[in-house]
């Protein structure tokens, strides 16, 4: 008996120990180190091809709706001609994402096909309100999503039973947990979408090194730990060039980002993001999803394994249909690429939102 009491004694020292030197390692980071992260103001590679302004927009209006008495900042778009209630796709983009970077190219084509769009920004980012800025979080988000849902419901102009989401790259994986939690959505399209943090984070591992994950880890924990005292955030790039401090230091997404951000897109992110993104697993909630999900998958992605594409399919089962196409995460958005994509959705849109 004296033997496991001492033991057991040994072992409490051990995590005793291995807390405290973890606490005292964050505290070093949040308030003692000093970070030196440069700045990466994006390179604009060129226009986007067909890149629609605000001047070209039809029938956009300016529109905002409230989440928690934060106000967020949307574009409606209504088709011209309007007589009866039309379905109503809710658009959100993805990793530090603005509804001016890209969306109004997809907006305005589901809208000359006699749908609705709401496209917005989330808190924190874009137009829209909230501090700090640049704050990407994932449960915000999500609420900012059911929130876009029930403004769009709340419409005159919008049918309440055919709304759809549209998600991209992370807020792919928003659109699934969004649908699993209100059964009421019409259908579902997840473009290049996240699926789950465990089957991608192996494959960047793979990637960049864990050498590069652990440059990068701390600037989470800095955050993260001052966020808990009221204290200015810790900021680094949303992309920056391989081998950077950035949230993703990838040469496809500094590229991507390049092509389709506008000249005032705001390259920062709150650093917590790094230790929360690696948690998230939409595929956990595809279970609950009960509308037929589009699911455009982008062979030459990492973010996307095609183990996280499989248990999304089996866990759909009927309701699915991926399409795969054979370039790169950020290819899907221009040229020849973003026409074939933009064309399946039109076409699984009118089949599950026109009567």
């Amino acid at each position: 008996m004296g033997i496991v009491l001492l033991i057991l004694q040994i072992i409490g020292i051990i995590i005793g120990t291995l807390i405290g030197l973890f606490v005292l390692e964050l505290a070093i980071v949040a308030f003692v180190l000093r970070f030196s992260v440069p700045k990466q103001p994006l390179e604009r590679v060129k226009k986007m091809p067909k890149e629609v302004d605000a001047e070209s927009a039809r029938s956009r209006k300016n529109v905002s709706f409230k989440v928690k008495g934060t106000s967020l900042s949307a574009w409606l778009y209504l088709p011209e001609n309007l007589s009866a209630p039309v379905p109503c796709i809710v658009m959100g983009h993805g990793l530090g994402g603005t509804k001016n970077m890209g969306l109004e190219q997809y907006a305005v084509r589901y809208q000359d096909a006699g749908l609705a769009v709401l496209a917005f920004d989330y808190r924190h980012l874009g137009e829209s309100e909230g501090k700090p800025r640049q704050l990407i979080w994932i449960p915000y988000q999500l609420q900012d999503y059911l929130a876009a849902i029930e403004y769009a419901r709340s419409l005159k102009e919008i049918d309440p039973a055919r709304i759809a989401l549209w998600g991209t790259s992370f807020s792919g994986g928003h659109v699934f947990v969004t649908a699993a939690r209100d059964n009421k959505i019409a259908c579902v399209c997840a473009q290049v979408p996240w699926l789950d943090s465990h089957d991608a984070g192996r494959e960047v591992l793979k990637r960049i090194g864990i050498k590069q994950v652990l440059r990068i880890i701390p600037h989470g924990q800095r955050d993260f730990v001052r966020s808990w005292f009221g204290l200015s955030p810790h900021k680094i790039p949303i992309v920056g060039k391989p081998g950077s401090i950035a949230v993703l230091a990838d040469s496809n997404a500094w590229n991507g980002f390049g092509e389709l951000a506008p000249k005032d897109f705001i390259n920062e992110a709150c650093a917590r993001i790094v230790i929360r993104m690696d948690k998230y697993r939409p595929v956990k909630h595809v279970a609950k999803v009960r509308c037929p999900v589009l699911i455009q998958i982008t062979d030459k992605d990492i973010s996307h394994p095609l183990s996280s594409v499989e248990k999304i399919e089996k866990r759909l089962g009927k309701l699915a249909k991926v399409i795969h196409y054979s370039i790169a995460h950020f290819d899907i958005y221009v040229g020849d690429n973003f026409e074939k994509a933009v064309n399946d959705q039109l076409d699984f849109f009118k089949k599950h939102l026109q009567k």
